[in-house]
C-alpha cells in the first residue's frame, strides 16, 4: 500500500461531482439492494410519456435507461452536478431544472406520469403528489436510518438516538400517505460496505458531505491515521448502508 500522504493527496484531488462511484473501484466495495433500482427505473421510464427525476446528481442513473419518455425532466440543486447532468442528458433531450431545497418544484400540477429519485435529500411528498397525474407513480430508492454510521461515528463519536432513527422507512411511508399518495410497495435492505485504503475513506467523505459536515483531513487527521493503521494491518473498515424502495401512486386516473 502506498504511503498515507500519497493516498490522501490523491483522494483530495479527485473529482467528486456527480453520482458516479467508479473512483472507488479496487479501493472499496458495497453490496447493492436486491431489487435493482436502476433496472426498475429503466423499465418504468420506457412505459411513460413524461417523468421527473429528483436530485439527479450528474444524471448518471437516468442515463442508464435505454429509452426515455418523450418529456423527461430532472432536478439538481448543486450547480456542478447540474452542469454534468446537462452534458450527459442534454443530447437526449432531457431538461435539467436547477432547484433549491424547500422550494416548490418548477413543474405544473398533475403534469407527469412518473416521479423518481435515487437517494433524495429530503422527500417532499406534497410536491410529488402535486406534480403527478392521477394514476401516476412515485418510484424511489431512499437512504435509510443510521446508514454508514459505523464509519461516520469514527469521526463524530456516538450519535444520539434521534439521529440514528431519522429516515425511518415506516415513517416516510406514513408521510407519503398523508400527502395523498398510496404506498403500494415498501422494501428495505442493509448492505455491507468495505473500505480498504484511507484514500477511499477521504474520497467518500468529500463526496457525501452530509456524513461528516465539517470534514477535512486537517481536522480529522488523528482519526484518519488510526483507520489507516488498521487497514494496513489487513482489517478493512466495515460499515452498512441502509436503503428502502418506495413505490407509490397518486390515486385516480
Amino acid at each position: 500500500m502506498r504511503p498515507f500522504e500519497k493516498l490522501v493527496d490523491e483522494a483530495e484531488r479527485a473529482d467528486v461531482t456527480g453520482w458516479g462511484f467508479g473512483w472507488l473501484k479496487g479501493r472499496a466495495t458495497e453490496e447493492r439492494p436486491p431489487w435493482g433500482y436502476a433496472r426498475l427505473l429503466a423499465s418504468r421510464l420506457a412505459r411513460v410519456d413524461s417523468a421527473l427525476d429528483l436530485d439527479t446528481g450528474g444524471g448518471e442513473v437516468v442515463a442508464e435507461a435505454p429509452a426515455l419518455p418523450r418529456r423527461m425532466m430532472v432536478t439538481e440543486g448543486w450547480p456542478p452536478n447540474a452542469a454534468r447532468a446537462r452534458a450527459l442528458l442534454g443530447p437526449r433531450g432531457v431538461q435539467v431544472l436547477e432547484v433549491r431545497p424547500g422550494e416548490p418544484l418548477p413543474v405544473s400540477d398533475a403534469s407527469v406520469d412518473l416521479v423518481s429519485a435515487r437517494h433524495p435529500v429530503a422527500p417532499d411528498w406534497v410536491q410529488a403528489h402535486r406534480v403527478l397525474r392521477p394514476g401516476g407513480s412515485y418510484l424511489a430508492q431512499h437512504v435509510g436510518p443510521a446508514s454508514a454510521f459505523e464509519l461516520i461515528e469514527q469521526f463524530l463519536g456516538p450519535l444520539p438516538a434521534s439521529t440514528r432513527s431519522a429516515r425511518d422507512p415506516a415513517a416516510e411511508a406514513a408521510a407519503a400517505e398523508r400527502s395523498g399518495l398510496e404506498v403500494v410497495d415498501l422494501r428495505t435492505a442493509r448492505c455491507r460496505m468495505e473500505f480498504h485504503d484511507i484514500g477511499a475513506v477521504v474520497w467518500i467523505l468529500r463526496k457525501c458531505v452530509w456524513w461528516v459536515p465539517d470534514f477535512s483531513v486537517a481536522t480529522y487527521l488523528p482519526q484518519l491515521r488510526r483507520l489507516d493503521e488498521r487497514m494496513r494491518a489487513g482489517d478493512p473498515v466495515v460499515a452498512h448502508s441502509t436503503r428502502h424502495l418506495v413505490d407509490a401512486v397518486r390515486p385516480g386516473g
